[in-house]
């Protein structure tokens, strides 16, 4: 497709969103619900728990405990259409350059196409180059699991060590993390992104260099964290193998620069390319996700292909009301807009799930945490909420607390699985049981009434009332599969889209990490000087790097 932005570009006529009819028509419906409670809701309509639920790609979504009413659903729907979400879902699909900023297509949902789709991106199929790679990193896969693939000293592979940053760590983490259950067990795998080197000291403690295989993964192959974690690693490797040759058995990229890849010393065919468009928060299931694929497989790792696949067809093809991630985006944009919430906790209840609120806090914070229109003009309403969460009961001894009797408003996506991957006796029922009365305790609280008819000392009573009426998502789905968990990923890409498209924002770039980056090659170079340089910060930086100085030490 022409990277001309026709459908998916800016659409400089769009009214202000704020002033758009359609948004407007939603303040005035926010207004005449403002003091409803969910109690009332429900009362009201005692069988919405039946009606306002959604189910795709093997997921139950139950939206009911949301602040809304039929006609809250109604004028969202037709906020969307307004602001032009089925023109932008073809573009983006078709790859047109929806990422406008940047002049680049947004195609990962080519990523997961099958085989035998065409998908024509400036005049060619991309779909045969992803399957060539998915195929390369197949073959290399089941070398390195079925001990075919060999260290320089003729030992077998039994640790993997995956060198990125941002979405070239938090994805593969994540997705490993979460796919623990089929992993093959013969093989550890570690993940290093933190410059600090304790990140990769730790990483690499007490594994043995000739059994040890690093994917350093990095699409320009001169990321600053993952090229300097990669150069100690290197060190690390040779020091114990004692032959730079053994570079090229104990390496292998995730990389566009084959310059750059073959002058480290990794052999040109163990490298693993992707494409620009490609975004890194979105490179999970592209050879970023080479790791994943060593430890659970080829066959596992084409099955979550396929759940990305089924959601991306469902969201590209279902009518809106039933629509998993167009309603989830747009009762984010109510919850943030309308009912003033700052952030979203998602409350994964599967221990395996522990990463995915790390993961989603790159893929909805990068992508729509921006202050301007795609046109470049000051928005003049919230755009992304802050995401946070940690995993099943675990939350509940720490921050429920304030989800229950603090004073933000703080919606939750919970996620639940109705048979566990490891069943002891009831513990699975117990978990379960947790997921559903949280829900019910936040949509519903406890009055003052109900407080007192428990017999409660007047004193105590204020202490003990749950206000309720706090949002909430439920994700049921029958069990966490490679091909349920990548039908959720693609749930949440889908979902921060639909977000991007209502607020009129570039979901796909991320100018806003760049200045922190800049300022902090030129700080380095202060740090690393051997005379006092000459500082021109603000007198706050200029004090912490002369102190930095002086307290610093060689290292024991």
């Amino acid at each position: 497709m022409s990277h001309l932005p026709s459908r998916g570009g800016p659409q400089t006529d769009r009214p202000t969103l704020t002033r758009h009819p359609a948004w407007q028509a939603l303040v005035e419906h926010h207004r005449s619900i403002a003091d409803s409670h969910l109690r009332q809701f429900f009362a009201d309509d005692p069988e919405r728990g039946e009606r306002l639920n959604a189910e795709a790609a093997g997921l139950y979504l139950d939206y009911s405990k949301n602040r809304i009413n039929n006609e809250t659903i109604r004028l969202l729907l037709d906020l969307a259409g307004n602001c032009g979400l089925p023109e932008r879902i073809d573009a983006m699909f078709c790859g047109d350059a929806i990422n406008t900023t940047e002049k680049r297509a947004a195609l990962h949902t080519a990523l997961r196409a099958p085989a035998g789709a065409c998908i024509v991106l400036d005049g060619v199929d991309v779909v045969p180059e992803v399957h060539a790679v998915l195929d390369q990193m197949a073959t290399f896969a089941d070398a390195v699991r079925g001990g075919l693939w060999l260290g320089h000293t003729g030992k077998r592979i039994r640790h993997i060590v995956n060198i990125g940053i941002g979405g070239s760590d938090l994805g593969p983490v994540m997705a490993y993390e979460a796919l623990k259950h089929y992993c093959q067990r013969n093989l550890s795998c570690q993940f290093v992104s933190n410059v600090d080197a304790t990140d990769l000291v730790e990483a690499t403690r007490g594994l043995d260099a000739a059994e040890t295989l690093f994917i350093v993964c990095s699409k320009t192959f001169t990321t600053l964290e993952t090229l300097t974690n990669a150069k100690a690693a290197r060190a690390w490797s040779v020091a114990q193998l004692g032959d730079e040759h053994s570079v090229a058995r104990h390496f292998v990229a995730v990389s566009t620069n084959a310059e750059g890849v073959a002058e480290f010393g990794i052999a040109p065919t163990s490298m693993f390319g992707f494409w620009d468009w490609v975004g890194g928060r979105y490179s999970m299931d592209s050879a970023v996700g080479l790791s994943l694929m060593l430890a659970i497989g080829p066959g596992h790792f084409r099955a979550m292909l396929d759940g990305f696949h089924a959601m991306d067809e469902h969201f590209r093809g279902a009518p809106f009301g039933q629509n998993l991630p167009v309603l989830m985006g747009l009762l984010a944009v109510w919850n943030t807009d309308f009912l003033e919430a700052q952030t979203q906790a998602v409350l994964p209840y599967d221990q395996y799930l522990k990463r995915f609120p790390a993961y989603l806090q790159q893929l909805t914070m990068e992508s729509n945490g921006k202050h301007v229109t795609q046109a470049g003009a000051r928005v003049d309403y919230a755009t992304s909420p802050i995401v946070w969460g940690e995993p099943g009961t675990n939350g509940q001894h720490s921050f429920y607390q304030l989800l229950h009797q603090g004073t933000p408003l703080v919606p939750c996506d919970f996620i639940g699985f109705c048979q566990s991957l490891n069943p002891l006796d009831s513990q699975h029922d117990l978990l379960m049981a947790n997921l559903f009365a949280q829900t019910e305790a936040m949509a519903f609280g406890k009055t003052a009434d109900e407080v007192r008819a428990e017999g409660t000392d007047e004193a105590l009573v204020a202490h003990r009332v749950f206000e309720g009426n706090r949002p909430s998502n439920t994700l049921l789905a029958e069990r966490l599969t490679p091909f349920t968990l990548g039908a959720l990923v693609a749930l949440y890409e889908h979902s921060v889209f639909t977000q991007g498209v209502i607020w009129d924002i570039d979901s796909f770039d991320q100018w806003g990490v760049e200045l922190g980056k800049l300022l902090a090659q030129q700080t380095a170079a202060e740090l690393a000087s051997a005379r006092a340089p000459t500082l021109t910060h603000d007198s706050s930086t200029n004090a912490l790097i002369r102190r930095y100085r002086q307290l610093r030490k060689e290292s024991p």
